[in-house]
């Protein structure tokens, strides 16, 4: 993640959940992404193979109805703070036996802007008083996803 990224991420997280970041949040939350990202392309991956395909598309991505919404929060939220551009760095993946096509890679940054806003508001729905989260919230809020996703 580039400096020039971390103002707007702070940014983000205080206008989606009024919360205050630093910059091991940020390394916590690149760590997110990257893990929640590969579990959904994985199932992808997963729906691709059982309907002998050798991409993943855009409908074999695991997106639930709650992550949909905050996807479309999230291209609200974007128009503001223009975090975009830099999802499309974050939004990678390891290789896959079988890659997503163009159009699910087109998918990937608003789903993982999807992604951080659901995370930052659970933060808030946990800890309704968290003004700056610290190792404990994110040790908590982290395992609610994998049970999810």
């Amino acid at each position: 993640m580039t400096v020039m990224s971390v103002p707007r991420f702070e940014r983000f997280f205080r206008v989606a959940a009024g919360l205050d970041v630093d910059k091991n949040d940020l390394k916590r939350y690149s760590d997110f992404v990257d893990a929640k990202l590969y579990d959904l392309l994985l199932i992808a991956e997963a729906v691709a193979k059982t309907n002998a395909r050798d991409v993943i598309l855009p409908w074999d991505l695991p997106i639930t109805k709650g992550l949909q919404e905050n996807i479309h929060r999230f291209r609200d939220l974007d128009h503001e703070i223009e975090l975009k551009p830099i999802l499309d760095q974050l939004a990678t993946h390891p290789p896959l036996d079988r890659a997503p096509d163009d159009a699910t890679e087109a998918r990937l940054p608003e789903i993982v802007g999807g992604l951080s806003l659901a995370l930052a508001k659970a933060f808030r729905i946990i800890y309704p008083d968290l003004k700056n989260p610290q190792t404990k919230h994110w040790e908590t809020v982290w395992p609610l996803f994998d049970l999810l996703l």
